[in-house]
């Protein structure tokens, strides 16, 4: 009988120990990580001393392996997402929309590819974490609703406000799916539907057809280039800020272009026929 209990307590002792094993072993990953940076490891495709030499804003941004975007970054996507899209519905007077339809569907375009995009990665979206999100995503939906007929009359404004939002969350989106640990391919796809997430999600609030489904528009085209080039040039150990502009600014540079040069893709194609070979 005391052998018994002897070796219950034993196994009880075991378990115990392989929980805390496991609770500590994260903990134990990232002291190792610090380690390796404070004994001079390259971080960001730059070296630790020279890191050092920076300010201590551009130094945190480099140094932060897990690429956590800072929140001027994320309320500037967002802000611009819904001043666009409070823009955009604007400009249909015939629905008749009130201040808080417009509100709705600005927030809804600002907010709608950072939600995808959590959701996706099975994540608190960020959105949500702090209460600076949807003050902003409000006062710009509203700020755009006003000056919409100003603003209109500069016919392109809409077009780079509405590229600018896709370069924004493809650039937010493919890096967080990078950070963890996504493959590249995956990460590429992260930060096209993270891009393109709010313009769906307004064009199904004033019920109009999805824009980016049909000829003409090369959301995702752009969305896609801009990825991309983040993927690729984080692979060669760019920096985050500087490969992150780079997408930004590809991905507007495609989408402006698109427009301007009536650049589409070829629209659905059928096979009519096998084709017929002549017997010699």
């Amino acid at each position: 009988m005391r052998k018994f209990r002897k070796s219950a307590q034993l196994d009880v002792t075991t378990h115990q120990f392989s929980g805390i094993k496991s609770q500590l072993a994260p903990i134990l990953l990232n002291f190792r990580r610090a380690q390796q940076q404070r004994d001079g490891a390259s971080i960001a495709g730059l070296p630790a001393a020279q890191l050092r030499t920076l300010p201590r804003a551009w130094y945190e941004w480099c140094v932060n392996e897990t690429f956590e975007i800072p929140l001027w970054a994320g309320l500037l996507a967002v802000g611009v997402g819904a001043m666009q899209g409070a823009m955009f519905a604007s400009q249909f007077r015939d629905r008749r929309l009130d201040l808080l339809g417009i509100a709705i569907i600005g927030i809804s375009t600002g907010f709608g590819g950072g939600m995808v995009r959590d959701i996706v990665l099975d994540e608190i979206p960020a959105v949500l974490t702090t209460n600076w999100y949807l003050i902003v995503a409000t006062g710009a939906a509203l700020f755009g609703m006003l000056l919409e007929r100003l603003i209109a009359r500069l016919g392109p404004v809409i077009t780079v406000l509405d590229a600018l939002t896709i370069g924004l969350f493809g650039a937010i989106g493919t890096t967080k799916a990078l950070a963890i640990g996504l493959p590249e391919v995956p990460a590429v796809f992260v930060g096209v539907i993270s891009a393109i997430g709010g313009s769906i999600l307004r064009d199904m609030l004033l019920s109009l057809p999805i824009a980016l489904m049909h000829v003409g528009s090369l959301y995702a085209v752009a969305a896609t280039a801009g990825a991309t080039s983040l993927v690729i040039m984080r692979s060669f150990d760019v920096p985050v800020f500087l490969a992150a502009t780079i997408c930004v600014g590809l991905t507007v540079g495609v989408r402006v272009l698109a427009v301007l040069f009536n650049w589409t893709l070829p629209e659905q194609r059928t096979i009519s026929g096998m084709p017929k070979f002549r017997r010699p």
